[in-house]
């Protein structure tokens, strides 16, 4: 009885298989319609055409890799998997050697060169940083994704992640509505720091490839002992 119930389970199984479409004419149309837009986009400036190219790029990227901040965070927990963290604590790795390359030029070029005019974004720590990140990080987790987890799985079809972006789109209205004012409260108070201009650019350097190498070396250990999906492989 067993042997016949599987046998049938594997026939409605192949049924289902092939009652499904077709993909591949959806696939040519829209990558027929990619075409267009930038061809359109171009007209108008190639910048933007590179953009749009660099997204479309990006977004195949993060859908076959499942990349997401959230599960990075969540997954060690969940099932002991750190594979996405692992990726997460390389992409700093590079970005710090890439970003120390071009920091580095613009240094040596102009040594007089003030904090706010060195290449990348250096804004003010402070109590701020710590209730945006708390609040940020329980919305992620609410919304089962961040906000690259949120597109791919909003692209894929699933509906209720078009909820969650709607709050994005409304929060960020809201964040820019009233900046000003936790600015002045809060922000403006707060100082920037560079840790380059105390400890220097190669001992930084060196240091955070340091910590982000031992950070990756013991997310590779956590995995091997308490990731869930590969004991039961």
């Amino acid at each position: 009885m067993a042997s016949s119930r599987i046998e049938e389970l594997k026939r409605q199984k192949k049924m289902e298989v092939s009652k499904k479409r077709n993909q591949i004419p959806y696939a040519i149309l829209l990558t027929i319609a990619v075409l267009i837009i930038y061809l359109i986009i171009t007209k108008y400036q190639i910048t933007f055409g590179n953009y749009w190219v660099i997204g479309i790029l990006l977004g195949i990227t993060i859908q076959r890799s499942r990349f997401c901040f959230v599960a990075s965070v969540r997954d060690p927990i969940m099932v002991g998997s750190t594979s996405l963290l692992k990726a997460i604590l390389l992409a700093f790795i590079i970005s710090t050697i890439g970003f120390f390359i071009i920091q580095y030029n613009a240094i040596a070029s102009n040594p007089d060169i003030r904090i706010q005019e060195i290449p990348g974004q250096f804004s003010p720590v402070g109590i701020h940083t710590a209730i945006g990140a708390v609040l940020f990080g329980i919305g992620m987790v609410m919304a089962g994704g961040c906000v690259s987890g949120t597109l791919t799985r909003l692209g894929e079809g699933y509906a209720i992640n078009l909820v969650v972006l709607v709050g994005f789109i409304i929060g960020s209205i809201l964040g820019t509505k009233h900046f000003s004012f936790w600015d002045k409260l809060l922000i403006s108070n707060a100082e920037a720091i560079y840790i380059p201009e105390y400890l220097g650019l190669f001992p930084t350097l060196i240091l955070q490839l340091a910590l982000l190498c031992v950070l990756y070396y013991i997310a590779h250990w956590y995995d091997k002992k308490s990731n869930i999906m590969a004991s039961t492989m």
